[in-house]
């Protein structure tokens, strides 16, 4: 069953089940399941108070949005959605939602609640035309350990269902889980978002060791510091068990990049010819009081600092100085390759835009499960044995609980079968050639020998009489896999 596959039976399933429940009290609900299918993939940004989410969130939509400032708009569960026009819905935890009036300041959406306290919000909807929202709806969450107990517990209740509700789906589908050390309450977090559910696993939650250039101190080799602490974040058992990987990003580096105007290009040409440039950027407090004599005018180096950050600054200038690039276009992109952007876009296009089907399809059949639960339909319709028969048959469903299974060591697996499972289970990308290690050129004999391969290998290891029983079963699913890959190859 391919990824479009199982959405389709699912999607039919959903209309099965409105048939079977017109006129009664879960119609809406599932309704809204129906309506979910054709929406983006639903992405939580979320961490711990100053982590940096509405900067990271920023860098994705490749716009400055979300307010990163300790404002009252931080404080409310916060959607950004794609749209035909500019628009912000409020919606009241108590009556009916409604439009109401924004600005933008310094690029940022200054939204005006009317009068409404964030604690009366449930959420906010902005509506924006933007190509990154096409694929993923991104969602702002409060900071969690915040001094104010209630801001955490609204991204709970967004990422993990309601306790009468067992089993039902959070309103999300995958997270983004930002960090800067790993402490207590991440991880106490991410168990919560897991929740021992074989429903929820690391597969749709991805790590992001945040403010990279400041783990590393904002020297030139900020990034090298931080990319080698997230790789040993993401090797941690307690870590591995709940993400699916830790990816380090300089989130202000990366919307700065993904914003920059002609206008700092040219303050940053200007800096960039100033006299004993390496010294005057050694602290920010030189920067911003050095004599006047220096290129730009304070608020306009208090300006820049405010965007780029010290790390941001000294990379652009170096760049510009030694002529690495060229105009505004040129320095964007080379800054948002080394804020580490793009290796967090390629795990989400791999790990969670590939999967989008999947992982919306596994969310509707949790919500009509819970449905069929709270409400039994009449035997006849028989819709309780479909909604059975489709999650025994969801072969994506099996490997996404495998890998689970794989990651946090409950297969006992060598090191390098385990590493042979995950890519085989889609750890890397959900297309042929990733799941097979190869090349993204590799020809179509290459794939069908490599697949060839590992299907004679997890048959063997499948049909050892040594093999423990769950290495057996996964071993069996992972049969099932190559010979899925090597059924979309057509005849050899």
């Amino acid at each position: 069953m391919s990824g479009s596959g199982v959405a389709e039976r699912i999607a039919a399933l959903v209309q099965a089940a409105i048939g079977v429940y017109t006129g009664g009290p879960a119609e809406a609900e599932l309704r809204a399941v129906a309506d979910r299918l054709a929406e983006p993939l639903r992405v939580a940004i979320a961490g711990r108070v100053k982590a940096g989410k509405s900067t990271l969130l920023n860098a994705l939509v490749g716009q400055q949005l979300a307010a990163t400032d300790a404002g009252e708009c931080t404080r409310i569960v916060t959607w950004y959605v794609d749209g035909l026009t500019y628009r912000v819905d409020l919606h009241p935890r108590e009556g009916a939602s409604r439009q109401v009036p924004f600005r933008r300041v310094r690029g940022a959406l200054d939204i005006r609640l009317d009068g409404v306290t964030a604690a009366e919000v449930e959420r906010l909807v902005v509506q924006w035309p933007a190509p990154a929202l096409r694929t993923m709806s991104l969602i702002d969450t409060p900071g969690m350990g915040s001094a104010t107990t209630a801001l955490g517990e609204r991204t709970e209740a967004l990422l993990t269902p309601e306790a009468e509700l067992e089993g039902a789906p959070a309103e999300v589908d995958a997270v983004v889980y930002l960090m800067r050390h790993v402490h207590g309450e991440d991880v106490r977090f991410l168990e919560t978002f897991q929740d021992g559910s074989p429903d929820r696993n690391p597969v749709n939650t991805v790590g992001v060791l945040a403010r990279a250039d400041e783990v590393g101190h904002a020297r030139p080799d900020a990034l090298e510091v931080a990319g080698r602490i997230a790789t040993r974040y993401a090797a941690d058992p307690r870590i591995r068990a709940l993400c699916r990987t830790v990816v380090p990003v300089a989130g202000l580096l990366a919307s700065a990049a993904a914003a920059l105007r002609e206008s700092e290009y040219r303050m940053i040409e200007v800096l960039a010819r100033a006299p004993d440039l390496d010294r005057l950027l050694l602290t920010a407090d030189r920067l911003l009081t050095a004599p006047t004599d220096v290129p730009l005018l304070p608020d306009e180096r208090a300006a820049l600092l405010d965007r780029f950050g010290m790390f941001g600054l000294r990379l652009a200038t170096r760049m510009v100085r030694d002529g690495e690039v060229g105009g505004a276009r040129g320095l964007a992109a080379a800054l948002a390759e080394a804020s580490g952007l793009p290796l967090l876009q390629a795990v989400l296009a791999d790990q969670f835009a590939a999967r989008a089907e999947v992982l919306k399809a596994r969310s509707a059949l949790m919500a009509l499960e819970a449905v069929v639960r709270r409400y039994p339909p009449p035997a006849a319709s028989g819709l309780a044995r479909d909604v059975e028969r489709v999650r025994a048959e969801a072969h994506e469903f099996a490997e996404i609980a495998l890998l689970d299974a794989v990651r946090s060591g409950a297969v006992p697996l060598s090191p390098d079968e385990a590493s042979g499972a995950e890519l085989l289970l889609g750890a890397s990308g959900t297309d042929a050639r990733s799941r097979l290690g190869l090349a993204a050129d590799a020809g179509p004999e290459q794939v069908r020998k490599a697949a060839a391969d590992q299907h004679l290998r997890w048959q063997l290891r499948a049909e050892h009489p040594a093999s423990p029983r769950e290495v057996r079963q996964a071993a069996r699913l992972l049969v099932r896999s190559c010979e899925g890959i090597l059924g979309g190859l057509g005849p050899g």
